[in-house]
């Protein structure tokens, strides 16, 4: 597999956004649980660090390093303690699935630059 800078941040990416989908379906099926507060999947400051942590070996390190997290979200809460807002996740799932996507576009570029270069072409 490839180990460059691009194909490994591309590939925590990935990793990180479908942690956010996850994290956002579980907001979404507790948004009537009391005390429940919503999950943040943080990854992009981490990643964006490590890509240009320098030398393209130390930052392909540096990448392969971040892992996604989750953190509870300090935002107000409702009177039953919960405070998961539809508005927010649903905004939050439109942008995660337009990431993916764009990360899908990105490491089928990568993968055709490969070919390409595995069928003889520049």
């Amino acid at each position: 597999m490839l180990e460059d800078v691009t194909s490994s941040a591309v590939r925590i990416a990935l990793k990180g956004l479908a942690q956010r989908q996850r994290v956002i379906a579980d907001n979404i099926a507790n948004i009537e649980t009391p005390g429940f507060l919503a999950g943040r999947v943080q990854f992009e400051e981490a990643l964006r660090t490590a890509v240009t942590s320098g030398s393209p070996d130390k930052a392909a390190s540096a990448v392969r390093g971040v892992q996604p997290g989750v953190a509870r979200s300090l935002e107000p809460t409702r009177e039953n303690g919960n405070n998961v807002n539809l508005d927010h996740e649903t905004l939050s799932h439109m942008d995660t699935v337009l990431r993916y996507q764009t990360m899908l576009k990105a490491l089928d570029a990568k993968y055709g630059q490969l070919r390409s270069v595995i069928r003889g072409g520049a």
